[in-house]
């Protein structure tokens, strides 16, 4: 997979160069979004074991054909050529996994000696959240053949990690802000001190979840599972991008390159990372798991761009987390550098290579993963 690709984002920005990330490259490509989302609030939040409220989740149905139907579903198709529209209901889909994970996020860490950095790891890891990282990892997983048992130890650890990293992003050091999800940030309720020992505590438990808990996959692919999320989240991964970040800030001359640099390792690297993970504990091929690695890298990078449009066109209360921070810290982000609407034109580039890379796959397996891009393209906080 070699050499770094190039990025043709149209006629109205110039053509840069995707950095190679871990030795894979990808080239987006133009897509128009096909579903009509409603405008929502903030998805899932919980303190303690408690089921989500959907009842303003944005997405609607997708539709999946009938022809690609299993058995089970035993519908008729009264013309081949002309199959019935069968509707794949993400909303039902991400309530059933959304309380799975939180179940499972609940049970993972109790609170124990010493007591107060059980509570500060917990009053992070069920703080709510949107849960995207454990779904695709569980979607990916049941998209090759796993289930949903088998990916949820990992799902678990993915999500450990990403709240690590949301506790460090917060910190003074930092980003230096005071509110997550809607919540005091963590430094700001348990201090700087213990708030970076949370953090630290997460990273570490993950990776003994996954190897504690996961069952009836080979010690190979538990290996290779622990060596994918390290890398991920290390020096070519999450760290990485972070590191540019900070260097980045208050610099006039940050341009295309170096941000997508920045946004495929501090962002896109753990939902790249999540994917990848199901997909080896599902028992995918090689070639499956590059072409999910591929779909994973869009997504991730569609994330990232949302989130910068979502800084400049959202309120704090909406957002959950403190808004238009990118602007009053100077950071680059694609609306500074490109303006919103060639932003948005991007996202569908990604979202459309997306769903290409699925394209092999059985249609309804892939229905979550793919109303799940669609998701993060839409997504309103």
């Amino acid at each position: 997979m070699g050499s770094a690709a190039t990025m043709h984002l149209g006629s109205w920005v110039q053509t840069y160069s995707v950095l190679n990330y871990a030795g894979r490259s990808i080239t987006p490509s133009c897509f128009r979004n096909t579903l009509q989302f409603q405008k929502h609030n903030s998805l899932f939040s919980l303190t303690k074991p408690k089921r989500l409220d959907i009842s303003s989740y944005p997405y609607n149905t997708c539709a999946i054909s009938a022809v690609h139907l299993s058995k089970e579903e035993k519908l008729e198709v009264e013309n081949e050529d002309n199959p019935i529209e069968v509707p794949f209901n993400f909303k039902t889909y991400m309530y059933q996994k959304g309380n799975s994970v939180n179940e499972a996020l609940e049970n993972s860490i109790t609170v124990k000696e010493p007591i107060k950095i059980h509570e500060a790891m917990r009053y992070s890891l069920l703080a709510g959240g949107k849960r995207v990282r454990p779904v695709l990892c569980i979607a990916a997983c049941e998209l090759v053949g796993g289930d949903e048992l088998t990916a949820m130890p990992s799902a678990c650890a993915v999500e450990m990690i990403h709240t690590m990293s949301l506790i460090h992003d917060d910190l003074p050091c930092m980003d230096n802000d005071d509110l997550r999800r809607g919540k005091p940030t963590n430094h700001k309720v348990f201090g700087e001190d213990v708030a970076v020992l949370a953090g630290d505590a997460l990273l570490a438990y993950a990776f003994e979840h996954i190897v504690n808990e996961t069952r009836g996959v080979s010690s190979t692919r538990i290996v290779r599972v622990v060596g994918e999320l390290a890398k991920v989240i290390g020096t070519e991964g999450l760290v990485a991008g972070q590191v540019v970040d900070m260097e980045s800030g208050g610099l006039t001359e940050v341009g295309l390159e170096k941000l997508e640099f920045i946004h495929i390792h501090k962002t896109a690297a753990l939902l790249e990372g999540s994917v990848v993970i199901g997909a080896i504990l599902g028992g995918a091929s090689d070639e499956e798991i590059e072409k999910l690695r591929k779909f994973a890298r869009c997504i991730g990078l569609l994330f990232q761009v949302v989130d910068d449009i979502l800084d400049v066109t959202k309120s704090s209360q909406e957002l959950g987390k403190t808004a238009g921070k990118d602007l009053m810290t100077d950071k680059a982000t694609y609306p500074k550098l490109i303006g919103i609407e060639k932003s948005r034109e991007f996202a569908a580039k990604l979202n459309k290579d997306a769903r290409d890379q699925l394209s092999e796959f059985d249609s309804v397996k892939a229905a979550p993963l793919i109303c799940l891009a669609d998701y993060i393209a839409n997504r309103q906080n």
